[in-house]
């Protein structure tokens, strides 16, 4: 009997060494595991201070638009024709594009520069294809002190663009031009200052400018209007058909490669005066005229892409003067 109880005994020992060694192992397991989750969300928090002293939590930046459109007041600025806006984003900056203008009395091509005038190009295309120029009228030449013709306004007044104005981008250097003479200086002001007096000799289109402050605007030049003030461009661009002196404030966005004899035919037409007198408001005249050889364009077309081939010139068009209606005479735009 004793022995018998002597290995119950045993027997009874053994298994509760063996639950102690059961429970001793899986505690060891659990601080294992508690260690392992501690040490995780240890490194877990090093990383997230790491990200968040890198600013990797702070709200991503908007990117920054390419080009602006300031909106115009539709109730003070009664000749702005709504079309949308361009793209603020995205907008080509290398590379050319192409320019087709069909007008009336031939056509006109021209390489454009989006990397020195990204938006002033990114304006033209939309307008293009917005269909913006077709059916439109180049209302304005000059041709004393500076030498031009104008193009672009939708309507007859001599002051439309679309409802919206974008920044001045690339203009020549000034301080390389030579400054005017006295008479130039009174030719450029009318030409390009509807603020200015007709006996005033300065070429600027701003009180601020000083009167040296002109550059050499080559022949073939394509350029935005200026109405005078920085960074108000629209839909008016003038083309240079000689050298002229004007104040730095005209984008360059493009040269004329074919086509340029279509304007010298338009300028040695000449024009009919109507800005070359103060209007009936009493603003100091802006020089220059309605183009005798009246020209409209019937398409003006901007691909990336030289065409393939040039487009037929227009048929001739009798010289006939356009209507100096009062609204064109009264224009601000220089």
């Amino acid at each position: 009997m004793a022995s018998s109880k002597s290995r119950q005994r045993a027997l009874a020992r053994a298994k509760a060494e063996r639950q102690i060694a059961r429970r001793a192992a899986a505690a060891r397991r659990r601080r294992q595991w508690q260690a392992g989750i501690g040490g995780g969300i240890a490194l877990a928090l090093v990383v997230l201070g790491a990200i968040w002293a890198a600013g990797g939590f702070k709200p991503t930046p908007a990117k920054p638009s390419d080009c602006a459109w300031t909106p115009v007041d539709p109730t003070t600025d009664t000749n702005a024709k709504s079309v949308g806006t361009p793209p603020t984003t995205n907008v080509q900056k290398s590379g050319t594009k192409h320019l087709t203008l069909t007008t009336s009395q031939g056509v006109i091509s021209a390489v454009l520069d989006p990397a020195k005038s990204p938006c002033a190009v990114a304006n033209m295309s939309f307008l293009a294809n917005q269909k913006f120029f077709d059916n439109t009228t180049c209302g304005r030449l000059v041709t004393s002190g500076t030498y031009y013709l104008q193009c672009g306004d939708p309507g007859t007044s001599g002051q439309g663009g679309p409802a919206y104005r974008f920044k001045t981008e690339f203009v020549p250097d000034a301080s390389a031009s030579p400054a005017p003479t006295d008479s130039a200086s009174a030719s450029a002001s009318a030409s390009a200052n509807p603020s200015a007096s007709a006996a005033s000799a300065s070429p600027s289109d701003s009180p601020s400018t000083p009167v040296a402050q002109t550059a050499t605007y080559s022949r073939g030049v394509l350029a935005m209007y200026s109405e005078g003030a920085p960074d108000n461009n629209g839909s008016q661009f003038i083309i240079l058909y000689k050298d002229s002196q004007l104040p730095p404030n005209y984008t360059i966005f493009g040269t004329v490669t074919a086509g340029l004899e279509v304007v010298d035919k338009i300028a040695a037409a000449g024009n009919d005066g109507a800005f070359d007198q103060a209007d009936q408001s009493g603003n100091p005249p802006i020089g220059g005229g309605h183009p005798k050889l009246q020209t409209v364009i019937q398409s003006l077309t901007v691909t990336d892409t030289a065409p393939t081939s040039t487009p037929s010139p227009a048929p001739p068009s009798t010289s006939s003067t356009a209507p100096a209606s009062p609204a064109a005479s009264s224009s601000t735009k220089s």
